[in-house]
């Protein structure tokens, strides 16, 4: 089924990446979400590490309770944040793999290896009203599997996509893999290593009704500004979207 409409989720880790590079208090991770939301995104993604690298718990309780409906925590699987998401709140939760010494999210959640931990983890979640998606690769198992343990929605990795030139086999998998999970009853997310340059195709992919972008974004707006780099990557979105190309 494809979705009339494409959401922008704008992830703003990087902002408070170089915040911590001095350690002060700018830029605001929370200044640059309110930015994002006036400029036209729909929803702010966040994601709390357990090293505590670039967002902090501060920002996430603060994003929670300014955006609350429009607030998506990305966090590893732990009794931590599960128990942070349930003081908090957010409109979502989606847990994604998490390595101590990656630089970023190097692939999709391996739920064949962790579906107990994950079932459970989202039942206690549902029981306070908050949607669960899984940061999955977009292969049939790992689709499957996320409908098995009773995810609302996954979010298909497009790391391969981007680092592939933006088609070919990579392309083919988002295509296949979102019109799985579409038919599983999944809410259809993407993202990772989506520019300006590279989003269309996987914008026009029909069944994919949300995308999460952060890192081009804020790249972006150093040169011309965080409202700007917004417009640009809803206008990109909304062209392909449009068009129906892939």
């Amino acid at each position: 089924m494809r979705a009339t409409y494409q959401r922008l989720y704008i992830n703003v880790d990087h902002v408070a990446t170089l915040r911590q590079a001095r350690g002060g208090i700018e830029p605001s991770p929370i200044e640059a979400a309110a930015m994002c939301m006036a400029a036209g995104a729909d929803g702010i993604t966040a994601h709390l590490r357990e090293d505590r690298r670039h967002i902090q718990d501060a920002d996430v309780a603060s994003i929670a309770t300014t955006d609350t409906g429009h607030f998506n925590l990305e966090a590893a699987c732990t009794d931590e944040i599960v128990s942070i998401a349930l003081r908090l709140k957010p409109l979502e939760v989606t847990f994604v793999p998490e390595k101590r010494q990656e630089v970023t999210t190097e692939g999709g959640l391996d739920v064949s290896r962790e579906t107990a931990r994950i079932d459970s983890a989202i039942q206690r979640l549902h029981e306070s009203g908050i949607r669960v998606s899984l940061f999955i690769d977009p292969d049939d198992e790992s689709i499957r599997l996320s409908k098995q343990v009773g995810a609302d929605a996954v979010e298909l990795h497009t790391g391969q996509y981007a680092l592939a030139g933006g088609r070919g086999a990579s392309l083919a998998a988002l295509v296949s893999g979102a019109a799985t999970a579409a038919s599983l009853g999944l809410a259809v997310h993407a993202g990772h290593g989506l520019t300006v340059a590279n989003v269309g195709p996987v914008a026009a992919i029909p069944e994919i009704e949300e995308l999460n972008i952060g890192h081009s974004i804020v790249s972006r707006a150093i040169f011309v500004g965080l409202t700007a780099a917004v417009h640009e990557m809803r206008a990109a979105m909304d062209a392909a979207r449009s068009t129906g190309a892939l």
